[in-house]
C-alpha cells in the first residue's frame, strides 16, 4: 500500500501530487483497469503474448533508429 506524508511545509497540491507519481510508478492503475473484468486463462494468455509482441517491436524499433 502506498503511503505519502506531509512534510513540513509542504502544500497539499505538492502532497498530492507526490502521491499520484507513485501511483503511477507502481502502476496500480494499470492493474485496477486490467482487472475490472474477468478474463478466461486463455484470453490472458493472449493478452501477455501480445503486450510482449508490442514490447519486442518497440525494442526493435528503438534500436533501428539508434543505429542508424
Amino acid at each position: 500500500m502506498i503511503e505519502v506524508k506531509v512534510r513540513d511545509n509542504e502544500t497539499l497540491e505538492r502532497t498530492l501530487k507526490r502521491f499520484k507519481r507513485k501511483v503511477e510508478r507502481e502502476g496500480i492503475l494499470k492493474e485496477i483497469r486490467r482487472r475490472r473484468h474477468y478474463l478466461k486463462p486463455s484470453e490472458e494468455r493472449r493478452r501477455k503474448r501480445r503486450e510482449a509482441e508490442k514490447r519486442r517491436k518497440k525494442k526493435e524499433k528503438r534500436r533501428r533508429q539508434a543505429g542508424g
